[in-house]
C-alpha cells in the first residue's frame, strides 16, 4: 500500500502540502492540488480518515440527530442537510433519539465519539441546560425546531404558535365554532406552542376552549385514528378537527371513514407540516406548511460558514414563518 511519503515524492511536493490537499486547505494552488491528486490516483493511495481527523483536528463529518428515521418530516430534514453538506464535500452521520432523554444523550455521545466537527440536533427530550453545557465543548451545536435564547444564533425553528393559530383561524373563518383538537405529546415544545396558537384563535373569536374537545396524541397515524374515535364515542359535538401534524390527520381521516363520517361534508380536517402525502390524501388535506427543508438548509449553511469557514455562504435566517395550504378537506361549516 502506498504511503503519504511516496505521494509527496511522486508529486514533487512536501509532506505538509500533501496533508493540506487531503484536508481541503484553500491555500494550495489548483496546479499543485492536481499534481497531488494525480499522484494519489496513480499510486492507489487512500488516506486514512481517522488519521486525517487526528492530524488536522477536522473530520469533515457532521452529526445529525433526529427523533425518528421514518416519516416524511424527518426524511425531508435528513435529505436536505445531507444534500447541502455533501455538495460541500462533507459527510453526515445520522442517528435517532426517539424523543427519549436517555436515548438522545446516548445518540449525542455516539456522534461525539465519531469526532464530528458539528452536531445538528432535533432534540426534544434533553433539557436546555444539558444542551448549553454541551455547547461548551469542542463540537459546534446547532438546533433545529427548538430555540434556546442563550444560543439563539444557532437555532433554526418555525413559529409553531403562529402555525397552530393559522390552522384554527382557517376553521373559524369557514364558520366552524365547535372545533376539536388532537395535539402532539405535550411535553414537547412544538406541541405546546401549536396548542397555544389554537387556544389564541378561539379566544379571539370569543369561543371558550373546551378541554373535552382536546385529545393528546403522539404525532403518529394510529394516535390520530384513536383520537378521532375517542372524541366520536364520547358523543362530543364538533364540525372541524385540527390535528397537530399530518400523520395524525391521515389517521383521523381513515377512522372517520370507518365510522361513516363523510369528509369534508360532515367533518372538516386540518393538519400541520405539509408533508408530501398530504396532497395525495382524499380529500386533499388542508394543512400548515412547516418549512423543515428551509430549516435544514439553514442549519447546514451555518455549519459551512461558521465551522468550515467557507466563503460565499449567505448568513441564514433563524426564524421561519408557517403558512396555510388550503385544499379540499376544509369546507364551510354545515
Amino acid at each position: 500500500m502506498a504511503t503519504i511519503y511516496e505521494v509527496s515524492k511522486a508529486a514533487g511536493v512536501s509532506l505538509a502540502t500533501v496533508s493540506r490537499v487531503m484536508n481541503g486547505n484553500v491555500r494550495v494552488s489548483e496546479r499543485t492540488r492536481n499534481k497531488v491528486l494525480k499522484a494519489m490516483t496513480e499510486l492507489g493511495y487512500k488516506p486514512n480518515a481517522i488519521a486525517q481527523s487526528l492530524a488536522s483536528n477536522c473530520s469533515n463529518s457532521v452529526g445529525l440527530l433526529v427523533s425518528a428515521l421514518h416519516g416524511s418530516f424527518f426524511g425531508d430534514m435528513m435529505s436536505t442537510v445531507e444534500d447541502v453538506l455533501r455538495r460541500a464535500g462533507k459527510h453526515v452521520v445520522i442517528t435517532a433519539g426517539h424523543s427519549d432523554e436517555e436515548q438522545e444523550k446516548q445518540a449525542i455521545e455516539f456522534l461525539l465519539d465519531r469526532r464530528c466537527d458539528a452536531l445538528i440536533l432535533h432534540a426534544e427530550a434533553v433539557s436546555d441546560e444539558y444542551l448549553l453545557e454541551l455547547a461548551k465543548g469542542d463540537a459546534q451545536i446547532i438546533l433545529i425546531n427548538r430555540k434556546i435564547d442563550a444560543m439563539s444564533e444557532r437555532c433554526f425553528y418555525t413559529d409553531n404558535e403562529l402555525g397552530g393559530y393559522l390552522a384554527t383561524k382557517a376553521a373559524l373563518d369557514a364558520g366552524h365554532k365547535d372545533i376539536a383538537y388532537i395535539s402532539g405529546p405535550l411535553f414537547k415544545g412544538d406541541a405546546k406552542e401549536r396548542l397555544a396558537g389554537h387556544q389564541r384563535a378561539l379566544a379571539e373569536a370569543n369561543i371558550t376552549f373546551n378541554d373535552a374537545l382536546l385529545v393528546e396524541g403522539g404525532y403518529h397515524e394510529a394516535e390520530g385514528a384513536q383520537g378521532l374515535e375517542q372524541l366520536y364515542r364520547a358523543k362530543h359535538k364538533f364540525s372541524a378537527l385540527i390535528c397537530a401534524n399530518d400523520e395524525m390527520a391521515s389517521g383521523a381521516m381513515t377512522a372517520a371513514r370507518e365510522l361513516g363520517i363523510a369528509i369534508p361534508e360532515q367533518l372538516s380536517i386540518i393538519g400541520f407540516d405539509n408533508v408530501l402525502f398530504a396532497r395525495y390524501l382524499y380529500p386533499k388535506l388542508t394543512t400548515i406548511d412547516n418549512p423543515i427543508r428551509l430549516m435544514g438548509e439553514a442549519a447546514a449553511h451555518w455549519v459551512l460558514a461558521h465551522v468550515y469557514q467557507q466563503r460565499g455562504v449567505a448568513e441564514p435566517r433563524n426564524l421561519f414563518a408557517p403558512s396555510l395550504v388550503a385544499r379540499d378537506s376544509l369546507v364551510s361549516a354545515p
